[in-house]
Order: structure tokens, then sequence, then C-alpha cells
């Protein structure tokens, strides 16, 4: 190619490039925010915070399964440790929640990863929005996007009062929530638990959810692949996977018996049997 022409051809690109890109971001981008009156922001709100409580308590009634991965990464993107637990959560023939684990082999990770890195597994990130927890925080209206065939309001959720991890071990959600326009409830999250401190660092984790019964929204899938970096300059590459699957409304049909009574002779029954022992 002759020098001319490729100084030409070199000018046509990036003129591509420098036009082309805003084109092909605006595409994928959320819409940009319209004024949405305080008066609709709370009627949203209040909307949304009924339907949270709704899901909370009709999954306390769901038997379900739920196969959890958290790993930690090093160079070259190696798995240096992983936790990986599969379990059932149903009912024990006294009505309360009981894990069956089907499968957990020993954990392969060191300190790196704490213990509220595992509660994140089924705590804070498939329900991040406590109901009694709303008034704690400042949602922003941030705009509207579409995914697959559902149109979402976009809120920024930040805590109003971080709080203090010298005091108390509560934690928020800092991050995004995605709202159906039209049932008004959460159907995608992205953020991370708060407060961080100087050794206890939080990915940021998305969860998305599905709809079961034609009623309820499930959280279904968690993902995380984040480099959290600490005060004394160490990094730690944090990837989970969480898929949760086999809703089925529950019953109470476990029940949860001492292991010898299995091959124990059948006796009269009592008057007042013992307690059932723990799992």
């Amino acid at each position: 190619m002759a020098r001319k022409s490729l100084v030409n051809f070199v000018i046509l690109f990036l003129f591509l490039v420098f036009v082309a890109s805003p084109l092909i971001h605006a595409q994928n981008s959320v819409a940009p925010a319209t004024d949405m009156s305080p008066a609709e922001i709370d009627r949203i709100l209040k909307a949304v915070t009924a339907k949270e409580m709704e899901f909370r308590q009709a999954l306390n009634q769901y038997s379900f399964k739920r196969d959890a991965v958290l790993q930690s990464i090093g160079m070259g993107g190696q798995v240096t440790g992983e936790y990986h637990r599969v379990s059932t959560f149903t009912f024990d023939d006294q009505g309360n929640r009981y894990e069956k684990i089907s499968y957990f082999p020993m954990p392969s990770f060191g300190g790196e990863v704490t213990q509220e890195d595992l509660e994140d597994l089924g705590g804070i990130q498939p329900f991040p929005l406590e109901p009694s927890k709303i008034s704690k925080y400042d949602f922003k209206y941030f705009g509207k996007e579409k995914i697959d065939e559902l149109n979402l309001y976009v809120f920024d959720v930040t805590p109003k009062v971080m709080p203090d991890p010298k005091k108390t071990k509560e934690r928020l959600f800092s991050g995004r929530v995605w709202i159906d326009d039209q049932d008004l409830q959460i159907v995608k999250t992205r953020g991370k638990g708060v407060p961080e401190t100087k050794k206890n660092k939080f990915p940021v984790v998305e969860t998305y959810r599905e709809q079961f019964g034609g009623k309820y929204w499930f959280p279904t899938y968690t993902y995380a692949d984040d480099e959290l970096l600490f005060e004394d300059g160490n990094t730690l590459h944090i990837r989970m996977k969480v898929r949760y699957s086999d809703f089925a409304p529950a019953r109470a049909d476990v029940k949860i018996i001492e292991i010898d009574e299995a091959d124990a002779p059948k006796k009269e029954p009592k008057p007042a049997p013992a307690s059932p022992s723990k799992p």
C-alpha cells in the first residue's frame, strides 16, 4: 500500500472509531433519566417494598436447591482456593427450615475468604433491600433500560448513613436495582454489601431473578468476578457463582431422627415424645 494511501486509510479509520464508538455505546447504555417527581418515586418504592416483603415470606414456604461456588483466583486465572456447597432447603417435621447438604468437599482456601463472604451466598445478595431497612437508603432515579422483553426503571441505591463496623455488624446494600415498570418489582440487582473495613472487602455481585407460579420473582443466578484491593496494597481476585433451582411449594415431610433410631426395635409410643434432634 502506498504511503499516501496508508495515511488516508489511518485518518479514515480514526474518524470512524471516534464517530461510531459513541453510537455503539449509546445503543447499549441506559436511556438518559427524565425528571421523575418525588411522589412517583415514593409510589414505586412503596410498591417494591411490599413486593419484596411478599417474596421473602413466600420463599420461606418453598423448597429449592442452591449450588454455591466461591473461588479465589490467582495468576493466569488459576483457581487457588474453592468453597463449593450444594444443598436443598426444605423443612423438617416441625416446620423449621432445614438444609440438606448433598455435596460439600473440604474448602480449599485459607483465611482470605471471610465468614461475611460465605454469608453473602444466601444473605445480603439475593434479596439486598430488606423491607424493614428501606428508610435507611437514598434512591436516585437513573433512567430506563430494556432487558429481554422487560422495560425497567433503573435506580442507584446508597445508604443514607454508613454503619460503623466498630459498633454494629449491620450490613447494607450499595449499588443499582432494575425494577419492572409494569409490576413494580425488582428483577435484577448489582452491588455490594457495606460497610467495608481495612481487612474485609466485598465483591460487586449481580443477581438475576425469574418468575415462578406466574407471581413470585425469586433469585435464580448470582455472579461476581471482582478484584478486591486492600489498604496494605494486597489484592484478592474473587469469583462467585450461585444457582437456585427446583423451586416448589414445600411440605413439612422431612423427619429428623437419631442415627441409631433407624435400626432400633420399635417401641411403644410414649405420651410425651422427646423433641427431634438438630441436623
